[in-house]
């Protein structure tokens, strides 16, 4: 908490105030051909659209689900516009600042203390994290893989007792507004430790297998949607010659990253950075799993929103070797999640199901060699987008651990 506050001193004395979404609109619109999905392009030429599903305005496509915030201002025009164009559109945000505020709708039980039903700033996390490794010191240890550029300290929890073990690497938290992520990370390292010795799945998985899980990848990016823009996605990196900040983690891998799909404009939110690795943030992630390669059967990444459950490529719509055993786990991870709560979830590979990508850490993991990478997008379709209610963090978490313990199980029995 000391650090955040002392950011928001800085922030004051600087005169940056948070930044404040009043009145903004987060509107859900369906292209129904090919002449209504350049509309959408077009107007995001001429207004300050941010993409939140897909990620991109040239992502846009035919009968394709677009959800984009557009400020008060522009709200308006943009409304008439698809209005005059005929198009299907709903609001699915009235208000964003309000929506911000709700989230946050479960009480604390003790103020400043971490919590697993709500969302834990960065200090609380780091604070965790050590907690974690007195708590459990035989089976917990804390590995600091490297540092961001503003020096936060990228943590690796090891769960496990044995090196010389298969191990699953897990990452949460790549794009910073997507807060539900690190909450999931948080919550497996928790009922992974609480569980052993009386759950029988996962005391068996832990006597056999090591967890390597990276609660929060992209440190400043959260801090900073935690201090002064809530709806933050890339890092907090400089660019050269140009006055925006931030490279999207999740483009900057080394695997078809000279790729057309790759935005090279630094003010974009998917700007995959000025080469691949540009990024300490991954630097480090990769150099930790090409170090432990060996032991590392399977790579799952976690992000939100829209209940999905992803596996490569995204680069291109070819299907990797083993495409029918991905396809596999993840059709009986979709259907075990939904065992909980009926949860629906779709899945397949991330072009065809989502949009192309480049250069992401599912891809770039899956070409190293690791031939089971999952990426999961939380909860939910819409309805709160990256703002999921705190009450529904546990709800969220619960189902989703159902399914990565299948997966461990699979990955347990069918990886040499």
């Amino acid at each position: 908490m000391r650090f955040i506050l002392i950011l928001s001193l800085i922030a004051t004395a600087l005169g940056i105030a948070p930044v404040r979404f009043s009145r903004e609109k987060v509107f859900r619109v369906k292209p129904q051909d090919e002449k209504q999905a350049n509309i959408i392009k077009d107007l995001a030429k001429i207004n300050e659209l941010d993409f939140w599903y897909p990620d991109a305005a040239h992502h846009v496509a035919a009968n394709m689900t677009v959800d984009f915030r557009v400020s008060e201002k522009e709200s308006r025009s943009l409304q008439s516009a698809l209005d005059q164009n005929k198009m299907h559109y709903e609001i699915l945000i009235h208000d964003l600042q309000e929506e911000i505020e709700k989230q946050f709708d479960v009480e604390e039980d003790i103020s400043g203390r971490h919590s697993y039903a709500k969302y834990n700033n960065w200090d609380k996390i780091v604070a965790w994290t050590e907690k974690m490794v007195n708590k459990h010191p035989g089976m917990v240890s804390r590995i600091k893989i490297g540092s961001t550029v503003e020096d936060n300290p990228l943590y690796v929890l090891k769960i496990g007792k044995d090196e010389r073990r298969k191990a699953i690497f897990m990452d949460c938290g790549i794009h910073a507004r997507e807060w539900i992520s690190p909450a999931f990370c948080q919550w497996f390292v928790y009922q992974a430790t609480k569980s052993y010795g009386k759950n029988k799945i996962m005391t068996k998985l832990l006597d056999r297998m090591n967890f390597y899980v990276l609660p929060v990848f992209n440190v400043d990016g959260y801090i900073w949607s935690w201090t002064q823009n809530r709806m933050w996605r890339k890092n907090r990196s400089k660019n050269p010659n140009s006055s925006c900040i931030g490279t999207d983690l999740n483009r900057n891998f080394d695997v078809s990253w000279n790729s057309s799909l790759n935005d090279n404009n630094p003010c974009s939110d998917i700007y995959g950075g000025s080469a691949p690795e540009s990024e300490k943030e991954t630097k480090a992630v990769t150099n930790f799993i090409r170090s432990h390669l060996k032991s590392i059967k399977a790579y799952i990444t976690f992000h939100s929103y829209s209940q999905m459950l992803l596996f490569p490529y995204g680069y291109t719509t070819k299907l990797p070797p083993n495409h029918e055993d991905l396809d596999k786990v993840a059709k009986i991870g979709t259907d075990v999640v939904s065992t909980r709560y009926e949860t629906s979830y779709i899945y397949g590979p991330v072009a065809s199901t989502i949009y192309p990508t480049a250069g992401s850490s599912l891809d770039w993991a899956y070409d190293l060699g690791i031939k089971h990478t999952f990426a999961f997008e939380l909860r939910d379709k819409g309805k709160f987008c990256f703002l999921l209610p705190e009450s529904l963090i546990k709800p969220t978490c619960k189902e989703t651990m159902l399914a990565v313990k299948f997966i461990a199980k699979y990955i347990l029995k069918h990886t040499s």
